[in-house]
């Protein structure tokens, strides 16, 4: 470590961070073996990686590296989204992990908006770049540090004045990566170039011809350097990176749909037995409604483990919540609504039908909730500027009245026929909503280059066929009164379309 400089102390508790120095850097990947020697790193995952991009037009042109790694962030948001608390800060700022505590819901990998975080192939938990804490808590320097030929990569304590990292990012100009994310990262670069410090400025090499390499297109992989996407005001050329996976593939675009239809099952007729438009001693909301919100209910909990790395974990959930989790905070409305669908089956069948009424007025908030929590905790996924609207929430309610409605119709057609009309209007009404909502998300301007790309892939990219099935199709539904049952399939499968267009466009665009 940096010795002190004489006369000057800490100026309190260690802060550790590292510089990048970009005039120095040669580009030769040794910090990467380094790591993955010293952390035992299987192939095809990095905690740290160089990426190269090179600027200007032949013959004047420039290689430029970027040393892509973990932030070390002071206000981390994957420590937030954690629901175990697997992924934590220590007191002396590095961004640590348990991976006995990792249930592999890849939440943190969502809300790392520098693409950082990886599961481990060979144990399924999270890994990213700790700082090789292990090391430094026994008064060693980083291996990366340690190898590193010309000095470009330096560690030291921002709150020692001695320190030539603290020197270094409190008196020279320094960047960082994506500052408009406000997490406080402390990696700091020095004379790096926007080009590589910015993941759309640089175009896709013509092929996905890549330096010793092709990356991976196929599947859940993200496609770095999008052919012209390029923000750069000079040319800019991605010569070399790694593919990166979307941490979230279809089964959680299929939960949010399972999620609605459990929570709009039991609102819709709720809703109308409360505004005098169905009888509380109808069928339809004594059995038919707490029925279909169970058995969607146990679905939404079943694609919810299933989409685990470490489903048999899933209990940590509720044994070692991590308060600000939006999957913790859902784990228990989730639990509490399914605890009232189970009254409400209970009184009918004790004769109690008289009490239904009291759980739904109870059981309101919770159905609510559980269609809702969706878009806090897409919220947390500070990465994904696509889910950052805050006409989310209520848009996810309007979804759970039109799959509610939806759901509802066919076993309403065989056992309670009069309240077909009625669920009909309610299912065009929500439709037709849907798709204003829609439309405004596609056309409206996006703040952000991320949020307009993400934009650009469901409707005209990767995903533009899920996108306009979806439309269509509950298109469609706005005609329900007169298409009677046929139209209820129909917006069902256009709202799991959009879903899966709106999940996965959110995820596609490069982040590092």
């Amino acid at each position: 470590m940096e010795p002190l400089t004489v006369g000057e102390a800490p100026t309190g508790p260690p802060k550790w961070a590292k510089v990048i120095d970009n005039e120095s850097c040669i580009g030769c990947h040794a910090c990467t073996t380094a790591c993955k020697s010293e952390n035992e790193v299987p192939l095809s995952v990095t905690r740290t990686y160089v990426k190269y991009v090179e600027t200007g037009t032949f013959p004047q042109t420039r290689r430029n590296f970027q040393v892509t790694r973990c932030n070390q962030c002071q206000d981390s948001p994957c420590t937030v989204a954690c629901p175990t608390a697997a992924m934590y800060r220590r007191p002396d700022g590095i961004v640590d992990f348990d991976k006995s505590a990792c249930i592999g819901c890849k939440a943190c990998m969502a809300a790392c908006p520098y693409d950082a975080i990886f599961i481990n192939p060979e144990d399924h938990s999270a890994e990213k770049c700790n700082f090789c804490a292990h090391r430094i808590d026994v008064g060693l320097e980083p291996s990366c540090v340690v190898v590193c030929p010309t000095q470009a990569i330096l560690v030291g304590d921002l709150n020692d004045p001695g320190s030539r990292v603290a020197q270094i990012a409190h008196r020279e100009p320094v960047q960082v990566r994506r500052p408009e994310k406000e997490t406080r990262p402390k990696l700091f670069y020095r004379g790096a170039h926007q080009s590589t410090l910015d993941p759309l400025a640089a175009r896709r090499p013509d092929g996905g011809l890549f330096l010793w390499s092709q990356q991976q297109t196929g599947g859940q992989h993200v496609v770095s350097g999008h052919p012209g996407q390029g923000t750069s005001s000079a040319a800019a050329l991605l010569a070399y990176d790694v593919s990166h996976k979307a941490p979230w593939d279809w089964r959680v675009s299929l939960y949010t749909l399972t999620k609605g239809i459990a929570a709009g099952a039991y609102l819709v007729p709720l809703l109308l037995v409360l505004t005098g438009l169905l009888d509380a001693s109808s069928v339809l909301w004594q059995w038919v409604a707490p029925v279909v919100a169970g058995l969607f209910l146990g679905a939404t909990g079943g694609l919810l483990i299933w989409d685990l790395e470490h489903p048999e974990r899933f209990y940590m959930i509720f044994t070692r919540p991590q308060w600000q989790s939006w999957l913790v905070r859902g784990g228990f409305i989730i639990a509490g609504y399914s605890g009232i669908l189970a009254l409400h089956v209970l009184a009918v069948l004790l004769g109690r039908a008289g009490w239904t009424l009291a759980l739904g007025i109870l059981g309101l908030p919770l159905a609510a909730a559980t269609a809702v929590y969706t878009a806090y905790l897409f919220a947390q996924a500070k990465a994904r500027d696509l889910w950052q609207s805050p006409l989310l929430p209520p848009h996810l309610l309007v979804q759970a009245l039109l799959a509610g409605s939806a759901a509802l119709i066919p076993p309403a057609a065989a056992l309670a026929p009069g309240a077909v009309p009625t669920l009909s209007w309610v299912l065009a009404a929500s439709a037709l909503v849907h798709l204003l909502m829609v439309a405004g998300e596609a056309t409206l301007t996006h703040v952000t280059a991320h949020a307009r790309l993400a934009n650009h892939e469901m409707v005209s990219g990767r995903y533009r066929a899920w996108f306009w099935a979806g439309a269509v199709l509950v298109a469609v539904a706005v005609a329900a009164p007169w298409l009677g049952t046929v139209a209820a399939p129909l917006a069902v499968a256009g709202l799991l379309a959009f879903e899966h267009a709106y999940v996965q466009a959110g995820q596609s665009v490069p982040l590092a």
